[in-house]
């Protein structure tokens, strides 16, 4: 081979190799020249619960999204909201997935945290022991008379229950005609309280509506299929009001990572339930179930219009005092992070499909 061929292939190799690193560096990942996040803040600290409904910080973690924008993320499972709620006001956490009707009561009682995505719309509801659907075809939310039900105080859960019972005109409270709602601190605890002789029926979200089918329990209803309940937004991406103003640029790359996290999860349904499994160790069945059963969908659609409802519903029940929920909720983050993804993918119709979403529900 002569010299100058072997020269135009050199140079041809060079060429190709600084395009690839050119684009390396210009593309997603926001980083500077040298390498270093141009980012405000890179470190994020997240607080999920056992939970499939949090699938998008685990597909955004597994799949390499958060890395991809340039953070640098660890993620963290807790047993309750308040634990999560704490670990914010604290500054432990960065981000938190906490259920709507929790982030709600917070905020009303003057906690200083914004809603600014979302996580999961529908996913739970109530199962009850066996013995009580045995020779029955169908029933609805009056099997729960006369019952014992384990929920948990200030969860969507709970809040979803009593609307039904109010709906229904049923009572809380002992009595035949009642149903009799017992309270725990986790929906751990108030899902293992079922094998309790003195609990009937038992809350849950996703996976624990699918593990107690598979563990003999009646399913009483699931949110998705109540009328009252439905696209009932559940689990939201909750940060502290002051790290958003902050830090928007950082909270913006987060959201983008959570926005291709969902993309992926719909795209690609088995790597999906491995990401989950990674994070939720139960059977794979269970998990494709509750994501891709129609029960529930992880969205990060902030979905302010369903939540500000949802708030409404909770304040006329008592649950707690009324407030403005606009000043502690921001849909500008999603709203810039999806956007910049449409911009650089103009043709991609899931994308498209979320654009359309958030107009709607905005």
């Amino acid at each position: 081979m002569n010299k100058k061929i072997i020269n135009n292939k050199i140079a041809a190799g060079i060429l190709a190799l600084s395009l690839l690193f050119t684009g390396c560096s210009n593309s997603e990942n926001p980083a500077d020249q040298s390498g270093q996040s141009s980012l405000s803040k890179t470190d994020f600290q997240i607080g999920h619960l056992n939970s499939t409904a949090h699938l998008l910080a685990f597909v955004a973690k597994e799949e390499g999204y958060f890395e991809e924008e340039g953070l640098n993320v660890t993620l963290t499972q807790f047993s309750s909201a308040a634990e999560l709620s704490n670990g914010l006001t604290s500054g432990k956490l960065d981000v938190a997935f906490i259920g709507s009707v929790p982030i709600i009561t917070f905020q009303s009682n003057g906690q200083d945290l914004t809603i600014f995505g979302g996580a999961m719309t529908n996913g739970h509801g109530y199962v009850i022991k066996k013995k009580f659907t045995d020779g029955l075809t169908d029933w609805d939310i009056n099997i729960l008379k006369g019952k014992n039900v384990a929920s948990v105080k200030n969860s969507v859960q709970d809040a979803e229950l009593q609307i039904l019972l109010k709906n229904a005109g049923i009572e809380i409270g002992d009595g035949e005609d009642k149903v009799n709602i017992v309270y725990f601190d986790s929906q751990k605890d108030a899902y293992n309280a079922i094998k309790n002789d003195s609990i009937d029926a038992a809350s849950v979200y996703s996976p624990y509506a699918s593990l107690a089918e598979s563990e003999g329990y009646s399913i009483v209803y699931r949110c998705s299929e109540e009328e009252a309940l439905a696209n009932q937004p559940c689990c939201r991406q909750v940060a502290p009001t002051a790290a958003l103003s902050e830090h928007i640029d950082s909270y913006t790359a987060f959201e983008r990572a959570l926005i291709k996290a969902y993309k992926f999860s719909q795209e690609n349904q088995e790597q999906t339930i491995e990401d989950v499994k990674v994070y939720i160790d139960i059977d794979e069945d269970f998990i494709r179930t509750e994501v891709y059963g129609g029960y529930g969908t992880s969205n990060p659609d902030p979905d302010k219009i369903g939540t500000a409802k949802l708030k409404d519903e909770i304040v006329a029940l008592g649950y707690t005092n009324d407030y403005d929920i606009n000043s502690l909720y921001n849909i500008s983050i999603y709203e810039s992070a999806l956007n910049s993804l449409i911009e650089e993918n103009p043709n991609d119709e899931i994308y498209k499909q979320l654009s359309e979403h958030f107009e709607q529900f905005e």
